[in-house]
């Protein structure tokens, strides 16, 4: 008496179109995208030098930067060798970063004139906190820290910006 193997489906041929659904691929598509409209979009602002920038300057320079980084996560993404596809979530598990993250950024951006840049910051790290199930305490306390101060150096220090640091109750 033999055993024979289990008899595999044969293997289909993939269409060229398959890497299309990696997260690396898809992620550098996303910021070319953006970059390229961000370019479009900023073509007729005057950039002006390093020394005596336009109002051109830094969007387009972020725009640059965003579209080396596409092509480094795009290139990065396509290299990568095949994987089994790992165990897939109900959809709302999926979504449930990408909503609190998001959340978090609306909350930011509703209390920033009425709580301040400090309380603000914390609003931001706390609920974007809830993204990430295995964060703890003092790493969201440090990285709220980090953000205050160089939101403060950055923000108000160095570019002379208005922005409450305490709410004025």
């Amino acid at each position: 008496m033999t055993i024979e193997a289990p008899q595999r489906a044969p293997d289909r041929p993939r269409s060229p179109f398959h890497v299309l659904v990696r997260k690396d691929v898809l992620s550098g598509l996303m910021f070319i995208g953006i970059a390229a409209l961000g370019l479009w979009l900023s073509r007729d602002y005057p950039i002006g030098t390093a020394l005596r920038m336009g109002t051109g300057y830094v969007p387009r320079l972020l725009c640059w930067i965003l579209l080396g980084l596409g092509v480094i996560v795009l290139a990065q993404g396509l290299r990568r060798k095949e994987t089994a596809p790992a165990a897939e979530g109900s959809e709302l598990a999926r979504l449930w970063p990408v909503l609190v993250v998001t959340a978090s950024l609306i909350a930011f951006a509703l209390a920033i004139e009425q709580l301040g840049l400090v309380l603000s910051v914390m609003l931001l790290i706390g609920i974007g906190a809830l993204a990430a199930p295995g964060i703890k305490i003092w790493e969201a306390a440090a990285a709220a820290l980090g953000l205050i101060v160089l939101s403060w150096a950055i923000f108000i220090l160095g570019l002379g910006l208005t922005i409450p640091v305490w709410p004025e109750w």
